[in-house]
């Protein structure tokens, strides 16, 4: 049996019970002229949660490369003490595979297809994917939790609970 995920767009509202969208169409009420007008601040885009357990923010790189398609979903993490922020540096779209917090619920497995202007923050506990680029190997910059504690968790999909992505 072939479960199929058909990727939704990327929006704001979509994606609030998992994290939020960085982008600066999103934050345009909280856009802030800077450097004498040379400059647009897009204010406080997203809640970076790392301090928990003594962790504190760590900035990354993470170069990812497309999987074979099509893509079957056969694994998803959470991070249960911080948020885990991608920004994408590399011009391609991507997939954000989500499930809402708690217990994985393989049923409630939503993907989104981000543009190259969008990055998510992912909420704390909040179900994922790993970075799935698209068109090419892709760079994220990652702001995410660095500390004490066990920050990872991974649930292996049965077959029959896997997902295809149909784009």
């Amino acid at each position: 049996m072939t479960r199929t995920l058909i990727p939704r767009p990327l929006t704001a509202e979509a994606f609030a019970p998992y994290g939020e969208v960085i982008e600066a169409a999103a934050a345009a009420r909280q856009a802030i002229p800077i450097n004498y007008g040379a400059t647009m601040r897009f204010h406080d885009l997203a809640r970076i949660d790392v301090a928990e357990g003594g962790g504190e923010p760590c900035v990354s790189i993470f170069r990812s490369q497309p999987l074979p398609q099509p893509i079957e979903i056969k694994l998803m993490e959470r991070h249960p003490l911080g948020s885990q922020a991608f920004i994408p540096f590399g011009g391609r779209p991507y997939l954000v595979v989500v499930a809402p917090p708690g217990e994985l619920d393989p049923d409630r497995i939503e993907a989104f297809l981000a543009q190259p202007h969008q990055g998510v923050n992912y909420a704390k506990g909040t179900w994922h994917h790993y970075s799935l680029a698209l068109e090419g190997e892709s760079d994220f910059l990652v702001i995410d939790r660095q500390g004490p504690g066990d920050n990872l968790d991974e649930v292996e999909l049965a077959p029959e609970q896997r997902w295809t992505i149909a784009l």
